[in-house]
């Protein structure tokens, strides 16, 4: 009921979501040039080889799952991948990154005809959902054309987990159609299931190994120029709010550690000017990068505000406040950090990185800062004492590296779906890689007019 009737509610409210487009798209936050995808109208031909459609969110999620469609591509050249994500920022990075035989699609927004009109064109033969984002329309629609589906990294927030608690009738049919639900850790498997997911388990999160953040050696050359022998650390990801506690941190160690340099890498670059003239109006010396200023010996902060140098500065830095950890969003990856030879801290929140941060927790490679005091304390003692920076880097490195084997039991868990299109490359389709279970048999294929 409940299903059906969101489908009646949305194509009713179609023309207030399609001025809400609009809104986004004069204020940049859709690409203009590619706007009908958002529409479901196709960015580019199907191709004819079998298709595994990806469908991340955002930046966040479609890092995670890099490596995953990388070992597809390399594992079995006869399958072809759409990723679809809902942000310009991911769009224009992903981009950027993404191995031969996939493309990248802006997912439609969650009105039926621009739902029908994307599956209808791209008709693809295995749906990977990454994370949380569950746009009703879409998975049902996609349910009811029997294309298998697959939920990977699963994560509801505490907030997220009680709304579908609320909505029993809309939960149920949309976590029952996915044929694999895999969590990233226990607790959040144990909430699929009670929202309706029939098979949700956890065989770690897909985030702990994603592929190691790329830099340009030539702008990381030449900013190791521009700061010199200067003492610097770095504030990533950061969120309204954080960058106030950083600037306050910065003060209490430029007392004690003369020349420190601070840079900051905003979540959201497109907030860079209005960060700048905050820092400005408080007397501190910025440069910003989006703007190409240069790092002189008077600047005390240095604004990190374009897209995809993260791993530029996490290079530069060698110690790291993980972002959106003190303004209550939930925390970044801190293994990005950890792969880099960063000296980790993040603030009290870290739920969407939860159990990587309790593995840098047991060992001993990431200190809870929760105010300017702390961070400064913090980030003073690892400067001041570079043995014990490195210590901390070298055990943060350490748990990154033991969570490699979260990538292969994914690509486990999914086998009987790929191997239906594609074999593997390396061996014949029914044979079991050395020291691995043999994969499960998938539920049978539903049929297309099944109706959940």
């Amino acid at each position: 009921m409940l299903p059906s009737l969101y489908r009646v509610l949305t194509a009713a409210a179609a023309p207030i979501v399609l001025l809400g487009l609009g809104w986004r798209r004069r204020r940049g936050k859709e690409d203009r040039a590619r706007f009908g995808e958002r529409l479901g109208t196709p960015g580019g031909a199907r191709p004819t080889a079998p298709l595994v459609w990806v469908h991340a969110a955002s930046l966040g999620e479609a890092t995670s799952v890099l490596a995953l469609i990388e070992r597809v591509t390399q594992d079995r050249p006869g399958i072809e991948i759409l990723i679809t994500t809902g942000t310009v920022a991911s769009a224009h990075l992903i981009e950027q990154r993404l191995p031969p035989r996939v493309r990248h699609q802006f997912v439609p927004v969650d009105l039926p005809r621009a739902v029908d009109r994307f599956l209808d064109h791209w008709h693809p033969d295995l749906a990977v959902w990454v994370e949380s984002e569950l746009w009703p329309n879409l998975v049902l629609a996609t349910y009811r054309r029997g294309i298998p589906m697959a939920l990977i990294n699963g994560r509801l927030s505490a907030r997220s987990y009680a709304r579908w608690l609320a909505t029993p009738g809309l939960a149920r049919p949309i976590l029952s159609s996915f044929a694999l639900c895999l969590a990233q850790d226990g607790e959040q498997a144990r909430r699929f299931r009670e929202l309706g997911a029939v098979t949700a388990d956890s065989v770690g999160d897909l985030k702990a190994v994603a592929e190691e953040l790329p830099a340009d050696p030539a702008a990381l050359a030449e900013l190791r120029r521009q700061i010199g022998e200067r003492p610097v650390w770095l504030a990533a990801s950061t969120h309204p709010g954080e960058e106030e506690i950083v600037a306050a941190a910065h003060r209490r160690i430029a007392a004690n550690h003369a020349g420190v340099l601070t840079i900051i890498a905003p979540r959201h670059p497109v907030r860079g000017q209005t960060i700048a003239a905050g820092m400005r109006a408080a007397g501190m010396r910025v440069a910003r990068r989006a703007a190409g200023e240069t790092i002189t010996e008077e600047i005390d902060l240095y604004l990190a505000d374009t897209l995809g140098e993260l791993g530029l500065f996490y290079r530069l830095a060698g110690i790291a406040l993980i972002g959106g950890s003190l303004a209550a969003k939930g925390g970044h990856n801190p293994f990005e950090a950890a792969r880099l030879d960063c000296a980790v801290l993040h603030g009290p929140d870290m739920g969407n990185c939860a159990a990587m941060a309790a593995a840098l927790a047991v060992a001993d490679a990431a200190e809870i800062v929760t105010d300017p005091d702390s961070l400064a304390a913090a980030v003073m003692a690892l400067l001041a004492e570079p043995g014990r920076r490195d210590a901390r880097a070298n055990a943060a490195a350490r748990t990154a590296a033991a969570s490699h084997g979260t990538l292969d039991a994914v690509l486990q868990r999914l086998a009987p779906w790929l191997d239906r299109l594609a074999p593997l490359a390396a061996r014949d389709p029914g044979a079991t890689p050395p020291g691995a279970s043999p994969p499960k048999q998938p539920p049978a294929m539903r049929r297309a007019d099944a109706r959940p």
